[in-house]
């Protein structure tokens, strides 16, 4: 079974936890405060006290856990601080590479690299601050090469339940709104999918795209 770390305060991060329990792997959630603990220690995951933007901690998380074999990554800051977009993925990544994880998943967002353009212009200049941070991450993930990698781009989040109907896409011209779980469905499958290795790709639920709608799946 593998023995995966889950970094993320919010519902994505949580909804991976829960996939991957219910696949029999062993989930550690990395969480900055207790808030959290009893809903995913519920969910017979281990809480992995901590936080991203201070690399001892990773330091000491990664030390106290036998065998990393992949990390899925969803942390994110906001508008006002997006620190941790940059220096907390930037930071985990470090720890991930120097403990020997195989596949680290990174979760971002539309808007960012090359998608810029597949969002409203609005939308990008609400979100720039961010976007241009979690850039700097994906660009210290791809650049790296002891472990296997994913960049997963997703759209506007909703809390709604899972659709099924989410895809994964190289193409930057598509964006669309998806549910947090439908994301972490494509996370799930990523990590265990070679086919999702050295891509970046978008995430959108198809029912629900703006833009020009032409793009080729990547089945997983």
């Amino acid at each position: 079974n593998a023995s995966i770390l889950v970094a993320g305060g919010g519902g994505v991060a949580l909804n991976v936890t829960r996939r991957l329990k219910n696949m029999g792997s062993w989930v550690w959630q990395l969480q900055r405060t207790d808030v959290r603990r009893k809903e995913i220690e519920g969910m017979m995951a281990l809480v992995a006290k901590g936080d991203a933007m201070k690399p001892a901690d990773l330091q000491k998380i990664m030390d106290g856990i036998e065998e990393v074999d992949a990390v899925i990554c969803s942390l994110g800051g906001s508008t006002g601080d997006a620190s941790v977009d940059s220096e907390g993925n930037i930071n985990l990544i470090n720890a991930a590479i120097k403990k020997g994880v195989k596949k680290f998943v990174l979760i971002t967002s539309l808007g960012c690299g090359e998608t810029k353009d597949a969002i409203p212009a609005k939308a990008y200049e609400v979100l720039k601050a961010v976007l241009l941070e979690k850039e700097k991450a994906e660009a210290v993930l791809m650049a790296q090469d002891k472990m296997a990698w994913t960049i997963i781009r997703p759209g506007g989040l909703s809390s709604d339940p899972a659709t099924k109907t989410a895809v994964l896409t190289e193409s930057t011209k598509v964006a669309g709104s998806v549910t947090r779980d439908d994301v972490a469905m494509m996370a799930v499958k990523a990590v265990f999918s070679k086919k999702t290795d050295g891509k970046v790709l978008a995430c959108f639920d198809k029912t629900k795209t703006y833009g020009p709608a032409e793009y080729t799946e990547l089945i997983i």
